[in-house]
């Protein structure tokens, strides 16, 4: 006998979390199935404080208070003896200031477990194996426990969060291939015994180590931090040797990492890698179903965007979907693919400009206005959506006017 439930969530990482806590609070029944077994690792350790009140609606946030994350107050940007630091408290649009660096296993957890808390069926190590969707919205999933034995779903609704799973993308082929080039990320947890000398933790730091490849430095409470490199294929291949000789290489390389990581010790006996991890999707929704989280699209770890579109698409995707249990209207282009899209299309523009140079010359030039480093923080923080911010409205013209301006200041200086 098929169990009848209205909303099926696949996936309980935070966008499945963030779902499943707006659609039980609304009066809806709703099941979580997920295909890994928690705590589980995963990359994407830096929140952004745009974050906070989606988890505060969501009814989580107090459970994530009392976990004692690393706090995370701005963003810190270096290349060689070049600063550009960005406080949160500083920014343009209203909203958080502050958000957290996390272990990402251990904030999953904390997600999922509050859910079950408030209710709701949380199934660990369990695949969608299939779904058949039918015109009235509704659908049948298949899915398969650890031990083989298989079981059907019956949903008014299904919200795919299940991040680079894509089991909805990739059941119906509905995936395409990222406008962004393909990249590569190697990565570790290591014991920051030199902290103290160095920079504050609260804050996750980025080196532009070499064109296109840079490092990303997030500390968290308990002594840890997470160091990882990104850049194209082409450089990692140009350093020879496994992974962890590659890892060693890395920070043997750069003056700042080898005296703050030459000589600790690592967290994990070996590096870990992800590559080639941008795509996309032909449409965010359909009959009977929404995309939520990395299963819309997923840009790259540079300004810690990807948590923070989890949960804020979720957020959204799952008010639209009470909406529509209640009888009501949606619109799902205006009202959900537009406004997402909208927010990635900001930081696609951010992420491209990191790698083409642009915003070197932005982060570092000489006497940067105030007020438009207050609105490029608003977007480092997360609020691409704030209309009055013309470093959001006008993303990719702004940071274009703002090049020019800081060249022809830079000549003027010269002469």
């Amino acid at each position: 006998m098929k169990e009848k439930i209205d909303v099926l969530v696949i996936g309980a990482g935070p966008a499945g979390s963030i779902a499943a806590s707006i659609i039980h609070k609304a009066g809806f029944t709703v099941r979580v199935v997920e295909r890994e077994k928690f705590p589980r690792f995963v990359i994407g350790e830096s929140l952004l404080p745009r974050c906070m009140e989606v988890l505060d609606d969501a009814g989580l946030l107090e459970a994530v208070k009392a976990k004692n994350f690393q706090q995370k107050f701005g963003a810190k940007f270096l290349k060689e003896e070049n600063v550009s630091d960005f406080n949160f408290s500083d920014q343009f649009s209203k909203g958080w200031n502050w958000t957290w660096q996390v272990q990402r296993a251990e904030f999953d957890l904390t997600l999922a477990t509050e859910v079950q808390r408030k209710g709701v069926q949380v199934d660990f190590e369990t695949t969608v194996t299939a779904i058949e969707f039918f015109e009235d919205e509704s659908s049948v999933t298949t899915v398969q426990r650890l031990d083989g034995s298989t079981e059907e779903i019956a949903a008014r609704f299904i919200i795919d969060a299940s991040g680079y799973g894509r089991v909805i993308p990739r059941l119906f082929n509905l995936d395409k291939p990222s406008n962004l080039d393909p990249r590569k990320a190697v990565f570790a947890h290591v014991h920051d015994v030199h902290r103290d000398n160095f920079d504050e933790p609260n804050r996750i730091i980025a080196i532009m180590y070499a064109p296109g490849f840079w490092t990303w430095i997030i500390p968290f409470s308990n002594g840890v931090t997470s160091l990882g490199f990104v850049g194209g294929f082409d450089y990692f291949n140009n350093i020879p040797g496994d992974l962890s000789a590659q890892y060693k290489a890395c920070i043997e390389g750069h003056p700042y990492l080898k005296k703050r990581f030459g000589d600790v010790k690592w967290v994990w006996d070996e590096p870990r890698k992800l590559e080639a991890w941008s795509a996309t999707t032909d449409k965010f929704y359909g009959k009977g179903f929404v995309l939520t989280g990395n299963v819309t699209e997923f840009l790259d770890p540079i300004f810690s965007s990807g948590v923070m579109f989890a949960t804020v698409s979720s957020h959204l995707a799952s008010k639209q979907v009470v909406r529509k249990l209640k009888g009501e209207s949606v619109d799902w282009d205006k009202d959900y693919t537009k406004v997402v899209q909208q927010g990635v299309d900001v930081f696609r523009t951010y992420v491209m400009a990191w790698y083409d140079g642009t915003l070197e010359k932005v982060f570092f030039s000489k006497n940067p206005d105030p007020l438009i480093k207050s609105q490029i923080c608003s977007v480092l923080a997360g609020y691409v959506w704030d209309q009055t911010n013309p470093y959001v409205s006008d993303h990719s013209n702004s940071l274009k006017r703002l090049v020019k301006l800081i060249d022809v200041n830079e000549r003027m200086a010269r002469n």
